[in-house]
């Protein structure tokens, strides 16, 4: 039977000694008294005589009335505990644990065992969180104040032995591949624990396999010192041995390159369905299925595809990668580049796309193409993965995402023969023989309608110039009309606007068949068809081709359904809808040709634009209520998106954020020009947060490029505006100087409220960052006075924030932390819970700076919490260097050295400046913690960073790795 929860007895050691009777606590007495109790739980069930007891309570010097006292603190835990509990037997006591009675040791040995097993298994994720939960069981120093030798000595094996399980989790973090986030945890671990040369093994290892084998080496150098100064006795040879393979560069200690774990393995699955008619092409098929073949296992394997567009290529891509899934049972990945596009996708998207599908989590995905590149290589490092490249551009699109290892391969389609990707086997895709086409032609409309004409069924094939995608379409719009002939058909090809010479003329030859599907449908359709091809993003949302074709959702809904059953319209997923490349030029043309009136084009794109710009200002005002940039934004006609909450608006905000950047840049002329430097403006906290940072950055500068070849000042400090933002957020401060100085001039000159406060504010942050604290307090004094002049609290919060920051540069704490105090009690009472941690930040480096750093790291741990629940890595990474900056201040190198590392592993924290300024602290950890070395290499990362931006702090980071004066 299994006991009640409810009355069940639960008793704890790995910290101070308790007990409960299910969740009520119970009192368990005076330390004596605990020490008792901890003496019987600690004997596992077995009875311990009086005389054991006393020499456990009191040792070798026990007093008079020892037995006496025994026996009162046995019959008080009686009575506390019940007489079931705690039972007398032979002049002893013993308490019973198990069924009715579980004590934390036991459940931590439990999953110590289990841990231990699944790590034989090979099971590694499950191990790791096996001993993850072994080690929340400890809840403090074990037996915390109690007395007698027996606990002391207890005390001692119970912190010896999670010592050493924490030494075989940390080892299966950097056999599972977490070397990167183990860093921090060891960094901490060494500084408490520094003659423990386990963890330095473990420290070591972690920093090489993170691309830090300068740290890596000073980490040996550090603890040969220390234990020479303090035992006089050399590093154990496993230590001696991990140096030298560090220095051999030795591969057996790169990261591990697959993940143990099947059952915790990501197998991504991302092949489109293969078509069920497909025909042919079978030597290309056994071509490429044989290339792909001699990938498992020994080569990675590269085939390019090119050929005209229509040809097949994805289709027969597909069909081949579909074949060859048992080839790659690690999974398979991929993507459509949209080479053929005005907007190709971006490599590091791209690479972003397929680290998350790989299984990394959002916050380990690097910054840039050459990170990310170099991650997505070691993921795939050991594993059979096959990544299908669809419609690239050229090889340099292509080149990082090739997985560049043995037993994996890519599959690469493209209209350009990429004769310059080293070592693809390329094809080249001709146009089908006239027999395949005539095969497909006559499964998809049907061999009996084909039989009874055949000669014009060779017409239409012959018309269609044998191209796959033109047949496809000609045999579908056939097979949806019954009432057609085939000999209807042959006539229409030949006849309607020389269908036959255009299909015969390269990538002109899909242009007629896309007129035969075009012409069938009903005027509603074919107007969708040709407003919907006007936009440049990637896809469209329902709401988004609603709000474009000026229809209600229910009826854009039908009509765009109804092109997806036509095929000149696919839906990528419920609700999102998109073009093939060749149908969206084609689209385009119709409604150049067609569009009447001409004016109609014009205003779709429009409405698009106003959609995203009404949509983007209401997640903006439930992000940031009481905010009035809202107000100042150009006047729209769209109803846009409504939503329930600022989770729902957010995750608008991401997963839309390519298309509306795609718009404004489209958009980015004429009388939208305004408009789209308003979506940009109102969508800046994309740029804070890093997400489509690129984009967003080439988005802001072709907006201000536009914004001044028109010479309309409003729209281009606006544009200006948000890529003071970009920079800023990027570290970039002397370009963020000066895009923030021109738009406070623009902003003038346009007597545009918005651009010149928020241009005042900008020029002061960037003031603070480069040490002109003068500057800086006079800029954000004017910015807080235009920010109270039209009653912008929010923003009037930031700027006394930022003035406070600016005051602390000056040395001025006292009124610094009252600047803080009254942003933060404005963002307090408008409910802005991510714009207050803003201000809680501020606030907590005031109080830290001022001395005050209990209060200060209060603060900061306070902002520290909503900056992770509101996804801002960058945020949360800068909170940690500033509780990082708090503790050194205050003497905690350990805790130090640990946030500093929190920062690091963040990889969102800023730039490199900013990565610059979190290795100094990090440094000065380090070296206090006697880590004299690793302290070195830090600060020669921060000084080459410094160096190449030019920055101020390389005079600072010289002092620091100057030697030592000697007198």
């Amino acid at each position: 039977m299994v006991a009640d929860p409810a009355t069940a007895l639960r008793f704890a050691v790995l910290g101070p000694v308790r007990a409960w009777r299910g969740e009520e606590p119970l009192h368990t007495g005076s330390p004596q008294q605990r020490a008792l109790l901890a003496a019987l739980l600690l004997r596992g069930g077995h009875t311990a005589t009086a005389q054991e007891l006393v020499d456990a309570l009191w040792g070798e010097n026990p007093p008079q009335q020892a037995l006496a006292a025994l026996r009162t603190y046995a019959s008080r835990l009686r009575k506390a505990l019940g007489a079931e509990a705690l039972v007398s037997e032979s002049g002893g006591y013993a308490i019973r644990t198990g069924r009715d009675a579980v004590l934390d040791l036991d459940e931590a040995e439990r999953l110590v065992a289990g841990a231990e097993r699944a790590a034989h298994a090979g099971a590694l994720g499950r191990a790791r969180e096996l001993y993850r939960d072994a080690l929340g069981r400890w809840d403090g120093e074990p037996l915390a104040q109690v007395p007698g030798p027996y606990a002391e000595t207890q005390r001692v094996r119970l912190e010896e032995w999670r010592l050493s399980v924490l030494e075989q989790c940390l080892d299966l973090d950097l056999r599972d591949g977490a070397h990167t986030e183990a860093v921090s945890e060891l960094t901490a671990l060494t500084a408490g624990h520094p003659l423990r040369e386990r963890l330095r093994e473990l420290l070591m290892v972690a920093l090489y396999r993170g691309g830090r084998q300068a740290e890596a080496l000073a980490v040996y150098a550090d603890t040969r010192r220390l234990l020479a100064d303090e035992l006089g006795v050399d590093p154990r040879a496993e230590l001696s041995d991990l140096q030298q393979r560090i220095l051999r560069g030795d591969d057996t200690l790169a990261a591990p390159a697959v993940q143990s774990e099947p059952p915790a393995l990501v197998r991504p699955q991302q092949l489109p369905a293969t078509v069920p008619d497909f025909t042919g092409r079978r030597s290309f098929v056994a071509d490429l299925g044989g290339q792909l073949g001699t990938s498992a296992g020994r080569v990675m394997a590269v085939s390019a595809v090119a050929g005209i567009g229509g040809v097949g290529k994805t289709t027969l891509a597909i069909h081949v990668a579909h074949a060859a899934r048992d080839n790659f049972p690690d999974g398979q990945l991929y993507v459509d580049l949209r080479g053929a596009s005005t907007a190709p996708a971006e490599p590091e998207a791209v690479l972003g796309a397929f680290l998350r599908a790989l299984g990394t989590p959002d916050e380990a995905v690097p910054d840039g193409v050459d990170e990310r590149s170099a991650l997505y290589r070691s993921l795939l490092s050991g594993r059979r993965v096959l990544a299908l490249l669809d419609n690239a551009r050229d090889a340099a699109q292509v080149r990082p995402l090739l997985p560049g290892t043995e037993g994996c391969a890519a599959l690469v389609t493209s209209r350009s023969r990429m004769v310059d990707l080293a070592g693809a086997h390329l094809v080249d895709l001709d146009v089908m023989s006239p027999e395949e086409a005539m095969t497909l032609f006559t499964r998809i409309v049907g061999a009996e309608r084909v039989g009874a004409e055949r000669e014009a069924a060779m017409d239409v094939v012959a018309a269609c110039g044998f191209l796959p995608l033109a047949l496809r379409i000609a045999a579908a719009r056939l097979a949806a009309r019954r009432t057609w002939t085939v000999s209807v058909l042959a006539r229409k090809l030949a006849d309607e606007r020389r269908r036959l010479d255009e299909l015969q003329a390269g990538d002109l030859a899909v242009k007629a068949t896309f007129e035969l599907g075009y012409g069938q449908l009903d005027p509603e359709q074919a107007r969708a068809f040709r407003l919907l091809g006007l936009a440049d993003g990637p896809d469209l949302s329902l709401a988004a081709a609603a709000a474009m074709l000026d229809r209600d959702e229910e009826a854009a809904e039908d009509l765009l359904e109804s092109l997806v059953d036509a095929s000149l319209l696919e839906s990528a997923a419920p609700g999102r809808y998109r073009f093939h490349d060749l149908l969206r030029l084609y689209a385009r043309a119709c409604a150049y040709r067609d569009e009447q009136p001409p004016t109609e084009r014009d205003a779709a794109l429009s409405r698009l634009l106003d959609f995203y710009l009404v949509t983007a200002a209401r997640v903006h005002v439930l992000d940031r209520p009481g905010e009035l940039l809202v107000e100042y934004l150009e006047p729209t006609d769209s109803r846009g998106l409504e939503f329930g909450d600022l989770a729902s608006a957010t995750e608008w905000l991401f997963a839309e954020s390519s298309c509306f950047l795609s718009c404004a840049q489209q958009l980015a002329g004429g009388a939208t020009l305004r408009r789209a430097a308003d979506l940009l403006l109102v969508t800046s906290d994309l740029a804070e947060s890093g997400a489509n940072a690129r984009q967003y950055l080439l988005t802001a500068e072709g907006v201000r490029d536009a914004a001044q070849k028109a010479g309309d000042p409003h729209a281009e400090a606006r544009a200006r505006l948000v890529l003071t933002v970009a920079h800023l957020t990027s570290g970039r401060f002397n370009e963020a100087d000066e895009e923030a100085r021109k738009t406070l001039l623009l902003g003038l000159a346009a007597d545009d409220p918005i651009s010149t406060s928020y241009a005042l504010n900008d020029c002061g942050i960037v003031a603070n960052y480069q040490g002109r604290n003068e500057d800086a307090e006079e800029y954000l004094s004017q910015a807080l006075r235009r920010f109270r002049d039209y009653a912008n609290r929010p923003s009037e919060a930031s700027a006394l924030c930022n003035l406070s920051r600016a005051h602390m540069s000056l040395g001025r704490f006292s009124e610094a932390i009252d600047l803080a105090e009254q942003g933060v009690r404005i963002y307090d009472a408008m409910g802005l819970t991510l714009r207050l941690a803003n201000g809680l930040y501020t606030l907590g480096v005031a109080l830290a700076k001022s001395g005050r750093t209990a209060e200060g790291l209060a603060k900061l741990t306070q902002a520290l919490a909503v900056f992770h629940e509101s996804r801002q890595p960058l945020w949360e990474g800068v909170t940690h260097f500033r509780v990082a900056e708090a503790h050194l201040a205050d003497g905690r190198a350990a805790l130090a050295a640990g946030h500093a590392e929190q920062a690091l592993v963040l990889r969102s924290i800023g730039g490199e400046w900013r990565r610059g300024t979190v290795l100094c602290v990090l440094g000065r950890a380090l070296a206090e913690l006697g880590q004299r070395d690793r302290a070195r290499a830090c600060w020669q990362e921060a000084l080459i960073i410094f160096e190449a931006m030019g920055a101020p702090e390389t005079a600072e980071v010289r002092e620091l790795l100057a030697p030592p004066v000697t007198v």
